[in-house]
């Protein structure tokens, strides 16, 4: 007797709530037990995706309710993880669509939904936050329904069902009044709209891998929905390439089903269970694995090209060492190859010297996450300025644009608007979104946002929202204006000295407080002036046998500047480099030697 299945996504925008609703879905179906403690955000299970508030990682799970198995992918809902949510839809029949009552359909959104409803997939949309005191549902619905239009939705998937929900409380309902209820207008709603998955059990396997990750005892483990037939633990098989080249032969060593939040061990599974397979070595993301007598590979999405590039190097500072347990090029080397096993997005390439590695990937946040990761895990590195990946095409340059979609109060929209376009950004529409905001849409070369994040919330008094979506490689657009002021670089070593960081006040802002640890070509603050500035922040006050009014007043320095991670790899200049430790971020040239470094200055120049 085959067993009622559903597989069923969840594509929402950062922090429209889906990963909570996945929590009530669990305690209401009877996946965790009424007394069982439980952390929020169950899905959202590592400390980067708990402290930024997104979903990084694509996780699937699944919950049993009235007799009916239901597979749910949670999928990230950030730009820079965009090619991972495609793969992901290839593995359900139904999409549920969350909206925020107040927000409504947001840009990345739009692109996944688009990506749905090509694939054909019926979506539910669910209109969550329902008791926001800003909340105006049925704009909301509209907008959806626009949104489904431009996408050139069927009439099939024009007649979408509605439902109104609060994820934190755990309600949903037909009625978008209602304050309280259950999930169960929920579960009823997938089970009577989403399909079964209707594949062929009896024909031979076949499985497309949609996520990797590894595994220290089993090792590779790909993730995916069984297309067709059977497969049972120690079966053969081999795994095929897009083009339908054989990668490898192996048997499958284990099995996994998703329950709760748990991978289970099976002996066995058949056409559209959603399941993780171990045994293949070499078999990656978009490949089909199938019994050896399949030759002909499934249809997959290829995986996005990086956009972007970082250099990792050794910590080669004077304070190497000091704060981390990982500092050599070997370690390194090993975590980045691992990362890149696991995150088909990035793309790692070693130096010829040895103590350094690009690093490439689809965008600031994901070689960010990457970074935090390494940094928690002990390492010291040194991290170059973001640069962007060109590609030539018919002798032409091209660079790599994103669309950019600005949510502000119309107060600021005017200076938004300047600053984009100093940043070579094409202004492709702009309308009133209401209660006081204008939502800004920009074509923008990649190069020109790097390190905008941080100076969009200065400007729009941290009120603004952007949105960042891959959109096309085209023309290269010319220069670009970077960083206008200079720094101060220290040009001495020790600790720092609170009378000489007042004397320096004068000169521009700081990044480092008193006693704070300093060497030779760091960077303590960025000079008022275009021209960087060496300067000594050790020099101590000469004492006298004179005692004079006013000359002992108690120094008051104004707090320094301290920045994120993200902020400080964006706020770097291509000859300079953050250090990053797992306690410090701090600022310095590349080349530590003055000398050197004019010598170097002067050869670029020539």
């Amino acid at each position: 007797m085959s067993r009622a299945l559903r597989n069923v996504a969840i594509i929402a925008h950062v922090d429209h709530g889906k990963t909570t609703l996945v929590d009530q879905l669990f305690r209401q179906s009877g996946t965790f037990r009424e007394n069982q403690r439980v952390e929020e955000r169950v899905m959202d299970s590592n400390d980067l995706e708990r402290e930024r508030g997104i979903t990084i990682l694509a996780k699937c799970t699944s919950v049993e309710w009235n007799g009916t198995h239901i597979n749910i992918v949670d999928t990230p809902g950030h730009a820079d993880f965009g090619a991972e949510v495609e793969r992901i839809l290839s593995m359900v029949d139904g999409v549920i669509l969350l909206v925020d009552s107040a927000e409504g359909a947001m840009p990345q959104t739009k692109f996944v939904t688009g990506k749905a409803l090509a694939l054909g997939l019926r979506p539910i949309v669910v209109v969550n936050k329902i008791d926001r005191p800003d909340g105006r549902p049925q704009e909301v619905l509209d907008e959806v329904f626009d949104l489904f239009v431009s996408l050139d939705a069927n009439d099939e998937q024009l007649d979408f069902p509605v439902l109104y929900a609060s994820g934190r409380d755990g309600y949903a309902s037909n009625d978008q009044e209602a304050r309280s209820g259950t999930l169960d207008p929920l579960f009823e709603r997938i089970v009577n709209h989403v399909p079964t998955p209707g594949l062929d059990e009896n024909g031979p396997f076949t499985f497309l891998a949609t996520l990797l990750d590894r595994d220290n005892f089993m090792g590779r483990v790909l993730t995916g929905r069984v297309q067709s037939g059977t497969v049972n633990v120690n079966d053969p098989i081999h795994a095929l390439d897009m083009d339908g080249n054989v990668i490898e032969t192996g048997r499958a060593t284990k099995l996994l089903a998703f329950r709760g939040l748990e991978r289970v061990p099976v002996d066995s599974a058949r056409a559209g269970d959603i399941i993780a397979l171990a045994g293949l070595e070499k078999a990656t993301v978009s490949n089909t694995i199938a019994d050896p007598a399949v030759k002909a590979p499934i249809a997959a999405q290829p995986i996005d090209p990086p956009t972007l590039a970082m250099r990792f190097s050794v910590n080669d500072s004077p304070l190497a060492g000091r704060e981390g347990s990982k500092v050599t090029s070997r370690m390194i080397r090993d975590r980045l190859l691992r990362e890149a096993e696991s995150n088909v997005a990035i793309r790692v390439t070693e130096s010829a010297d040895k103590d350094s590695f690009e690093v490439a990937g689809r965008g600031e946040l994901q070689l960010g996450v990457l970074i935090e990761t390494m940094r928690r895990e002990g390492f010291e590195l040194g991290i170059s300025r973001p640069r962007v990946l060109f590609r030539e095409e018919g002798g032409q340059r091209q660079e790599p644009y994103e669309t950019v979609v600005i949510d502000v109060d119309d107060e600021y929209s005017g200076t938004v608007v300047e600053k984009m376009q100093r940043r070579k950004a094409d202004l492709v529409e702009m309308r009133p979104s209401g209660l006081g905001k204008t939502r800004v849409t920009f074509s923008a070369p990649s190069r020109g946002l790097i390190g905008y994040h941080g100076e969009f919330l200065s400007d729009t008094r941290g009120t603004g929202i952007m949105n960042r979506l891959f959109e096309k490689y085209d023309a290269y657009k010319g220069p670009i204006e970077g960083r206008i002021n200079g720094v101060l670089i220290s040009n001495c070593a020790g600790e720092a000295v609170g009378y000489a960081l007042n004397a320096l006040e004068e000169r521009g802002e700081l990044f480092i407080s008193p006693q704070a640890k300093v060497y030779e070509g760091m960077i303590i603050g960025e000079n008022a002036k275009p021209d960087d500035l060496e300067v000594n922040p050790l020099k101590s006050k000469q004492l006298t046998n004179f005692r004079s009014s006013g000359k002992d007043d108690a120094i008051r320095l104004t707090p320094p500047r301290r920045m994120s991670l993200e902020q400080a790899i964006a706020y770097i200049d291509d000859d300079e480099m953050v250090e990053v430790t797992p306690t410090s971020i701090r600022f310095r040239k590349a080349i530590l030697d003055p000398h050197e470094r004019k010598k170097a200055k002067r050869k670029a120049e020539a």
